[in-house]
């Protein structure tokens, strides 16, 4: 069973683009450009603020993993 992380965030600089950031338990990502309607890659965002979003969420998220995993096999 797949689990989904969902976060939408929107651009606070030019393009102003709306995205949601899907992180899946199995470790794929899907990044979705809401106001083009279209799946983009993470080499995709702007070097600004939305690149740094999904740094930190991706961290956080792998540190997650790692504690579930922790705890399962302790």
């Amino acid at each position: 069973m797949k689990n989904c992380e969902n976060f939408r965030y929107i651009e606070k600089h030019r393009p102003y683009r709306d995205l949601t950031f899907k992180f899946y338990s199995d470790g794929k990502l899907t990044i979705i450009d809401n106001g083009a309607e279209e799946v983009i890659s993470p080499k995709d965002l702007s070097k600004g603020d939305s690149m740094d979003f999904y740094v930190r969420r991706r961290i956080d998220f792998i540190k997650n993993q790692l504690t579930v995993s922790k705890l399962k096999y302790a």
